[in-house]
């Protein structure tokens, strides 16, 4: 039976399961659920669910809690995106359309109640201290089985590296701006909504390596407390078959 560690799970599976989870947050027809609760802006949408897990608090901490989005556009968006359900119902409905995105877009993936239960078992195991978003979205209810439970289970593991990641960077010593530009780039700084002139972090890139390698490691000491090395190389295959079903 082949076999995995957890490092080489790491370098299989992460950037699959970041990407999977993009496809959906960003596909129109979660924008369209949105609307249709009345989110005024995807974004609105985006921020009240993805950060409504953390309750009703004030925009700094969706900010803090996310880590790389100009405050600004956080602030704009989260505070008319709670204007319409509140922070709670935010995050439910948020929850519903990912689980509803998969039963429309995933019906055919054979496998998805083995890779949710191996999933589960790595987000069960995960450490969860210092990390506010990934352990609002681990105490949410899941679908009961199927292609809706296994893509919320890969959105609660997208956000489990994405929060120890923005550990990593503000132990490397990064502040936002410059996590993006010494990582993706000018570009995805916009996306983010950095609107004015940007700096150049060229001399920052070693603080970005140094970042990767502290959530890498983080990540991959997971793995190696929630499965064995036969169960990594499942999991890692099986990812890799999602990530051909949906990118």
């Amino acid at each position: 039976m082949a076999e995995l560690t957890a490092e080489e799970t790491v370098r299989a599976a992460d950037k699959v399961l970041h990407d999977v989870g993009s496809v959906w947050m960003t596909h129109p027809d979660t924008q369209a659920r949105g609307a249709e609760h009345g989110y005024p802006k995807s974004l609105a949408f985006y921020f009240a669910g993805r950060g409504g897990v953390l309750g009703d608090v004030d925009a700094g901490v969706v900010i803090a809690a996310m880590g790389w989005w100009h405050p600004g556009l956080v602030r704009l968006m989260w505070d008319r995106g709670v204007a319409v359900a509140g922070a709670r119902e935010g995050a439910r409905r948020y929850a519903k359309a990912c689980a509803d995105w998969a039963d429309d877009h995933l019906a055919g993936f054979a496998q998805a109640d083995r890779l949710a239960e191996l999933a589960g078992k790595v987000v069960a195991g995960a450490e969860e201290a210092g990390l506010p978003l990934f352990a609002g979205w681990r105490a949410e209810p899941l679908a009961d089985g199927g292609p809706a439970r296994l893509l919320q289970l890969v959105h609660v593991l997208r956000e489990w590296r994405g929060s120890v990641h923005l550990v990593a960077t503000t132990a490397a010593g990064l502040g936002p701006l410059e996590a993006i530009l010494t990582n993706e780039g000018h570009q995805q700084a916009r996306f983010l909504g950095w609107r004015d002139e940007l700096p150049d972090c060229d001399h920052l890139k070693d603080r970005h390596v140094r970042a990767q390698e502290i959530t890498d490691r983080l990540v991959a000491d997971g793995y190696e407390r929630a499965l064995t090395p036969a169960e990594r190389a499942e999991f890692a295959d099986l990812v890799r078959r999602l990530g051909q079903a949906v990118l």
